[in-house]
């Protein structure tokens, strides 16, 4: 099978974490343990979240007095892909001797017509309190929003319309390498009326990024692994519970959180919609056991596995369908 892996943020920085090498790098090598295996046995595509990083960045060059103004937006996504891609070709090469790895900087061609540019909803980099928050926007000019209990700096977060370098990794795949890649969603690039690309201030969604970049690929499922092992219907409610199987038109019908689980709901039924292949969001270390139909929350067209064995989540809790 070929299979594109998104992973979480919780792959490098887990909540409550210091943003050292040394811990991201420790993550990274747990998390590439849980997919050695599938990469033994099929086809794979890694991307990546790189939330925390950029906005480490960003606050870094806000700090510089050295320069004239902070980097752009599409270059520190560039600088965190080099980064993380580093950890996670050495962690492969690693953990899967003889196999070829790569690592690869992307682009994520976006419309400058895109609405999302006048209207900023992706989060980046640490939290704050409201007050903290609202001076940090008015001594950066930064857009801030509420996360959950904590506040966040917001950027733009236009629709992936295709990775530029999609032929590329195709071609990695068909030579057997595994090919790591649209770290972050990829560098977000406009082209312009003479055809030429050019970076801009945004951050794409990675899990959007990572179903078209499946959908392009044909690839038979996308796993969005992150630190949950389940959607949950009515998260933080005392009636909140575990969805194990469904179908686009049901997880949607859900209307999950936007600045969380939704966009990852949003990006599975995409890719089922599109391509009628399997896709799944669960835990991290549960990754075999998803792509297997008996873990995590599983997405297909009729809520089936494509074999035509029922898929369920743990323990075979039939109660779990809707």
């Amino acid at each position: 099978m070929r299979v594109v892996v998104a992973l979480g943020g919780n792959a490098l920085l887990r909540r409550g974490d210091r943003p050292d090498a040394a811990v991201q790098l420790t993550n990274v090598q747990a998390a590439v343990a849980a997919l050695a295996p599938l990469a033994r046995q099929h086809e794979l595509v890694i991307t990546h979240g790189n939330g925390p990083q950029v906005g480490l960045l960003a606050l870094e060059n806000a700090a510089d007095t050295s320069l004239t103004r902070p980097y752009p937006f599409d270059v520190l996504g560039a600088e965190t892909q080099g980064m993380i891609g580093y950890w996670l070709l050495q962690s492969l090469q690693n953990a899967l001797p003889g196999r070829q790895v790569c690592a690869l900087l992307n682009q994520t061609l976006v419309s400058a017509a895109d609405p999302a540019f006048h209207d900023p909803t992706k989060f980046v980099g640490p939290v704050y309190t409201r007050e903290e928050a609202e001076r940090l926007a008015a001594e950066r000019h930064w857009t801030v929003k509420q996360d959950g209990p904590h506040w966040r700096r917001v950027v733009p977060s236009p629709d992936p319309q295709r990775v530029v370098e999609t032929r590329l990794i195709r071609l990695l795949l068909t030579s057997g390498a595994v090919a790591v890649c649209a770290g972050g969603g990829g560098v977000p690039v406009v082209r312009d009326e003479h055809g030429r690309l050019t970076g801009v201030e945004a951050v794409v969604d990675k899990d959007l990024t990572a179903a078209l970049l499946a959908e392009a690929l044909d690839a038979d499922a996308l796993l969005l692994l992150t630190d949950v092992p389940q959607v949950m219907r009515g998260y933080g409610t005392p009636q909140a519970q575990p969805i194990g199987r469904t179908t686009p038109a049901r997880l949607r019908a859900e209307h999950l959180p936007a600045g969380s689980m939704g966009p990852k709901a949003e990006a599975a039924c995409r890719f089922v919609e599109l391509t009628g292949g399997l896709a799944a969001i669960g835990a991290l270390g549960d990754a075999q056991a998803i792509l297997g139909g008996i873990a995590g929350t599983v997405v297909t067209p009729s809520g089936h596995h494509p074999q035509g064995q029922a898929l369920t989540g743990p323990r075979h809790n039939d109660t779990l369908e809707i």
